[in-house]
């Protein structure tokens, strides 16, 4: 048996030029059945059986994304390439497992305890905490004292409770949990505790004394099946006690948003304790709004001889991204000190409302002059005058919900209102420039792979109504660079490098890649409405994305994104848990192993022997090459010094000509480019150019320099000697019969997080 697997896992071979992949794949992507992991062409099939039944695909249809996954020309989502297919996804309170990224508006307790569950889930959870949601909250009275009591794991197997219950006893001011051992179990209990805070049958002169029984809670280490991965629930005895922390500051009032983002992200913490699966999350707060401007801000602390460490009040703020929504437009001023406030923390970014909503309603607003006409009505506080003018029959409700459609995902590149995305990734730099039918078979394929999931009905009825009148898909693609290069040569590069100027040679690449871009989306947008017409489904208004990009582009070695990579050259580090049998697989594959960032001596110097006792993480390290690296000319170029303002252009161009959501963006920037920049900004919203929201980040070169990056440039004569360094240790050449003599036992991994970004890899400001 374990011979046939072997001779599938050959099958299909991942390039030459992308290293990364045999390590990331079998991480992150490969399930195991009976002690045995999945090969790339059983993934494949897997995941395009679930497809073709949930979105009764053609022979034609499954046979395109058959050919274009395997070819690893258009993926589906991470989340799909782990659970599509599966039983456990078949079942509707499973479907947010399937997709990458949500996003709910915070305005009940059922809101809290939904994207825990989602998290839980796997996928990305954005949440919008502005005042016209928030306010919606009750107040809250009664003060809460936790008591946890039992042992998780004590319970047998076979006496455990499934579902969380929860006995009441009003008469003396007592609540008890019995936590169930599953998610749902996890998450009533989460969700019933917040709302014993404002149950107004209890008596609110004195304490709720709750207790919660966590002895039927399944241990650490063991399966969780169905979903995979291994339980870890060493957080979970300290959720409640830290809920009710933040909920007794409060009593007599309502929440501010701040503590809002931390009763979200006190879940958050559980579900990620153990570094099993990175957070990925989005906070939305009113610009307006002095004390989330400021949640982040002095985070971490340090003490009169330098040490640092992390307001511990304040420490699960790191679990999401958080985002200061404009329903204005930003004076110059605001968009500089923003960018500013970035260079330096890299938190404080701002969206402009206005453009993500215009793009929402690309259904009624359908050309440039509607659309500046919305905005101009918008930022009056007439925008719902306006779309009620413009489609009169349409319901109260719907109208609302229209207006709401500024809500991001973790990464940002999805807009919507009690959303999910599921999102697919054409590998660009897997194409010919010159082949326009590859190019369109790839996004076809695309289209169709997301398309299949609009047949999914969600239980609950928020998210039911925003799939109803505003059904969303997002095509991304990954590469962007990369093909551009091929497509253009070197001279495209120097130019890059010139800072992107409107000379004649720069117009005509600009108006090259707009061809591309526009073509594109066009194919996306065709393929998606004719699916939605023969199925019966209402068409989306909006279809293309372009995603941050990180751990899926390792499997083609892509350029993340519409992203220039790193350099020509560069060491790329991969963490995994000491010992993990993909880490020991890389050995043999003659790839050098070194301890992580995060572990060190009594001194604070980091480890050096990846075996010392000490050593929690290791870091795989790989030398890897771009695909156009060794082109004349190539070498002279230095990526590390494109300036942000070039970096700004090209995003604008994929924003304009291709993306009908936003575009995922990490602009890197030195601090003499603050001004400018925040200035560009400034420009691009006043006149209405586009923009929504973007990402940025000082140059590490500039302001920061940290051990063992992901990331690490090296010159040609390095990356050469490396190469044949990893040659010379090669043990086989056969990465899964490697992988086979080390694997035992269940997979620690639960799948990609939903939010797939590089940016999510560094480390953080502080030390």
């Amino acid at each position: 048996m374990v011979q046939e697997f072997t001779r599938v896992q050959k099958e299909v071979r991942f390039p030459d030029s992308a290293p990364a992949a045999y390590p990331v794949f079998f991480r992150t992507y490969s399930r195991k059945y009976n002690n045995k992991r999945e090969s790339w062409a059983e993934v494949c099939d897997r995941t395009l059986t679930g497809l073709k039944t949930l979105g009764k695909l053609t022979q034609e249809q499954a046979d395109l994304i058959d050919k274009m996954q395997k070819q690893l020309k258009s993926l589906t989502s991470g989340r799909w390439l782990w659970v599509g297919g599966t039983e456990w996804v078949d079942r509707p309170e499973n479907f947010s497992g399937s997709y990458n990224c949500t996003s709910t508006n915070v305005i009940d307790w059922r809101s809290f305890g939904l994207m825990m569950d989602l998290a839980m889930q796997g996928s990305g959870t954005g949440g919008v905490l502005e005042p016209q949601y928030i306010s919606q909250l009750p107040v809250i009275r009664n003060q809460l004292q936790v008591n946890v009591i039992g042992a998780i794991g004590a319970t047998p197997v076979e006496k455990r409770r499934h579902n969380t219950e929860v006995e009441f006893d009003y008469a003396n001011n007592a609540v008890k949990f019995h936590v169930g051992d599953s998610r749902q179990g996890w998450v009533k209990s989460y969700q019933s505790l917040l709302e014993l805070s404002s149950d107004e049958k209890f008596d609110a002169s004195k304490p709720v004394q709750i207790t919660v029984d966590i002895s039927d809670v399944r241990p650490s280490g063991e399966p969780l099946k169905g979903f995979g991965g291994m339980a870890n629930p060493v957080k979970l005895p300290t959720l409640y006690d830290r809920c009710a922390s933040i909920l007794n500051k409060a009593i007599g009032r309502q929440l501010t948003s701040v503590e809002c983002c931390l009763l979200i992200d006190e879940a958050a913490v559980c579900i990620v304790a153990g570094n099993i699966r990175r957070s990925a999350g989005m906070r939305q707060f009113s610009s307006e709004d002095t004390l989330g401007s400021v949640a982040k801000d002095n985070l971490w602390q340090q003490d009169e001889v330098g040490n640092w460490r992390i307001d511990p009040e304040r420490d699960a703020l790191r679990m999401a991204n958080h985002t200061r929504v404009f329903h204005r437009k930003p004076t110059e001023q605001e968009c500089v000190d923003a960018v500013r406030k970035q260079y330096y923390s890299g938190e404080g970014a701002i969206q402009w409302a206005g453009e993500a909503i215009a793009r929402s309603n690309a259904d009624l607003i359908t050309t440039p002059e509607l659309k500046r006409d919305f905005l101009a009505a918008y930022v009056k506080g007439e925008g719902k005058e306006w779309l009620r003018s413009h489609q009169p029959e349409v319901t109260e409700r719907e109208l609302e919900h229209r207006l709401q459609r500024y809500a991001l995902n973790p990464c940002g590149e999805i807009t919507g209102a009690d959303f999910h995305c599921n999102l697919s990734e054409v590998h660009l730099n897997q194409l010919n420039p010159r082949n326009e039918k590859e190019q369109e078979e790839a996004f076809k394929a695309g289209a169709l792979s997301v398309a299949a999931l609009l047949n999914h009905r969600f239980n609950e009825e928020r998210y039911q109504f925003s799939r109803e009148v505003d059904p969303i898909v997002g095509v991304s693609f990954t590469g962007l660079f990369d093909f551009f290069v091929h497509a253009f040569g070197v001279e495209w590069l120097r130019w890059w490098e010139a800072g992107r100027p409107d000379t004649v040679q720069g117009l005509d690449f600009k108006e090259k890649e707009s061809d591309y871009l526009n073509r594109w989306r066009e194919i996306v947008h065709q393929t998606v409405w004719e699916y939605c017409d023969a199925h019966g489904l209402r068409r989306p208004n909006r279809c293309t994305t372009t995603q941050p990009a990180g751990t899926k582009s390792l499997l083609t070695g892509a350029s993340p994104g519409w992203h220039p990579p790193k350099a020509q050259r560069f060491i790329r580090r991969i963490t995994f848990r000491k010992e993990d049998p993909v880490a020991r697989a890389c050995m043999d594959y003659g790839y050098s192993i070194i301890p992580s960032q995060s572990d060190k001596d009594e001194n604070g110097q980091l480890l050096n022997d990846p075996f010392d006792p000490r050593c929690t993480e290791w870091l795989v390290e790989i030398p890897v090459s771009v695909s156009w690296a060794d082109l004349d000319g190539a070498d002279q170029v230095e990526i590390s010094k494109f300036d942000v303002m070039a970096q700004f252009d090209f995003y604008m161009q994929v924003q304009k000509h291709y993306t009908r959501h936003n575009t995922s963006a990490t602009l890197e920037l030195r601090e003499h480019e603050i001004e400018p920049l925040g200035k560009k900004i400034y420009e691009a919203i006043r006149d209405d150019e586009g923009y929504i929201s973007a990402a940025l980040l000082a140059r590490f070169d500039d302001l920061q320099t940290f051990p063992r990056l992901p990331f690490e440039p090296i010159d040609k004569a390095t990356y050469e000697k490396l190469s044949v360094e990893v040659l010379v240790r090669r043990k086989s050449d056969d990465f899964y019969a490697s992988l086979l003599r080390y694997d035992s036992g269940e997979l620690m991994e639960a799948g990609p997080a939903g939010c797939d970004s590089d940016k999510c890899m560094f480390p953080e400001q502080k030390p």
